[in-house]
């Protein structure tokens, strides 16, 4: 029987409170995850995207999300709450993780567990996301926040390019935006779940993820909306003047809508 592709986190070392001894309470201790997933699918067929594929940002972030979770007495119940992360993604088939106590003995002391298909419940810790169209005068955002560039004032072609060719301006206002603001571009859905799990602001370059997409429109306001939807966004502000009207929502969106007056 074949094989099936696997990805895989080794060495992976991260201090927490934990432990079920009085002598455990109060101070933090090493701990060392290893994380093995077999995949549903093969990776032959992910032509180099990384949207196509389970990335490696997911099992870091399955680590992060259990440790938020609660204080955990037991690596055992640590153990069990990487792998329901992990498993809770649909690309994968089944996860064997270890999770090892690194200053309680002269070596490791720790447990090691497999499991397939979900076989527990994900804790759904999840960072909130918030979009930001930007505008000269915004404060530097924070957190988990998605930023939207202004559309650049360019000249565009008519005819069937000229959707694609405006999205390629706001991607180039997106790279010079984030040399502006110091903060990294986002492409792909992979990018800016990572970016939004660990909390950290980017700029979003739409055209990668927007072009193949006529609902997402070509605007700031139009993709901010889209990908509000798609992020399931907490809410989407709008940079602007006190006497400039709030763009309107589709009916649909749940996202709240707000206002950020420029500095």
């Amino acid at each position: 029987m074949e094989q099936p592709d696997r990805i895989f986190l080794r060495d992976y070392v991260l201090s927490a409170e934990i432990g079920a001894f009085q002598s455990e309470r109060g101070l933090d201790q090493r701990l060392r995850f290893n994380v093995t997933v077999d995949l549903r699918h093969s990776v032959a067929g992910a032509d180099d995207h990384v949207d196509h594929i389970l990335s490696y940002d997911v099992l870091t972030q399955a680590v992060t999300t259990a440790l938020a979770d609660q204080r955990y007495n037991l690596v055992e119940t640590l153990a069990e709450k990487i792998a329901a992360e992990v498993l809770a993604h649909p690309r994968a088939e089944q996860v064997a993780v270890s999770v090892e106590k690194l200053d309680r003995g002269p070596g490791a002391l720790g447990v090691s567990i497999a499991r397939h298909a979900a076989r527990t419940q994900a804790t759904g810790v999840q960072a909130d996301a918030v979009i930001m169209v930007y505008a000269d005068g915004a404060p530097r955002p924070a957190g988990a926040t998605v930023i939207i560039p202004q559309a650049p004032d360019l000249p565009l072609p008519q005819g069937g390019h000229h959707r694609r060719i405006a999205l390629l301006a706001m991607d180039q206002a997106a790279w010079a935006l984030s040399a502006a603001l110091d903060l990294e571009v986002a492409e792909t859905r992979t990018e800016l779940d990572a970016a939004i799990q660990m909390q950290q602001p980017v700029v979003w370059a739409p055209t990668r993820l927007a072009a193949d997409d006529a609902k997402a429109g070509q605007t700031p306001d139009t993709l901010g909306f889209w990908l509000g939807s798609r992020l399931q966004a907490t809410r989407i502000d709008f940079v602007l003047g006190p006497d400039a009207p709030l763009p309107v929502p589709p009916e649909d969106l749940a996202a709240a809508i707000g206002r950020i007056s420029p500095q």
